[in-house]
């Protein structure tokens, strides 16, 4: 049988880079992407120690035509991946009319804009095969007005899967949020290994179970 493969889109430390570790642990082949050359040197060190073939490639999630080009490199080494993870956000502290008009869009591009032309630009090859899943890392439970850029940009993830739902669910694809609802701490009850042990249990529900959101509330 084809090795199974995982895509982890924002593999930098804590759950992204637990996710791949986690995946290839499971003899899955893992193709991770970061923004920075260093997070994806250590990223796929830290996935290689747990054995399976590792792909690592750099690429900034807000740059259209770079993410693609990864995306396509991805599928040239692994295949079309059976699971993406889109875990890629912009974390900042910001209130209301704090940012600029540039400055709100500039996270937007990364919590929602980056996940629509991955899921868009494999979504359909997926759909084509007829299975595979895409699991996005959500947080915000509720707004928080002193996150107000990190609160628009997962809520519009949250709905955006529900759109990719309603789109790929009928050909066999399962979508589903992840909402991890404190803070992601190694040694805690927020453990970003603990987090990752969701993702290959999303993925292995059966149709008929499939659930589009999860809550991990520690």
């Amino acid at each position: 049988m084809p090795v199974p493969s995982a895509l982890v889109i924002g593999a930098g430390p804590g759950i992204g880079r637990a996710v791949a570790q986690r995946f290839a642990a499971d003899g899955w082949a893992v193709t991770v992407i970061a923004r920075s050359a260093e997070t994806v040197d250590e990223t796929t060190a830290a996935v290689r120690a747990h054995g399976g073939a590792v792909l690592g490639l750099r690429a900034d999630s807000t740059d259209e035509a770079g993410l693609l080009s990864a995306l396509d490199r991805a599928v040239a080494t692994h295949g079309v991946p059976d699971v993406i993870i889109y875990n890629a956000a912009r974390l900042r502290a910001d209130r209301v009319g704090e940012l600029s008009s540039a400055e709100l869009l500039a996270t937007l591009d990364v919590n929602v804009v980056g996940l629509a032309t991955a899921a868009t630009h494999l979504g359909p090859a997926m759909a084509e095969r007829g299975s595979g899943s895409i699991l996005i890392t959500s947080g915000m439970p509720a707004v928080k007005a002193e996150y107000t850029s990190l609160s628009l940009g997962k809520a519009a993830a949250r709905v955006y899967a529900e759109l990719l739902a309603a789109e790929y669910g009928p050909a066999g694809i399962h979508v589903a949020s992840i909402i991890v609802t404190d803070v992601v701490e190694p040694g805690t009850a927020f453990d970003p290994a603990k987090i990752a042990a969701v993702y290959p249990e999303l993925h292995a529900q059966p149709r008929d179970r499939w659930e589009l959101t999860r809550v991990f509330d520690g």
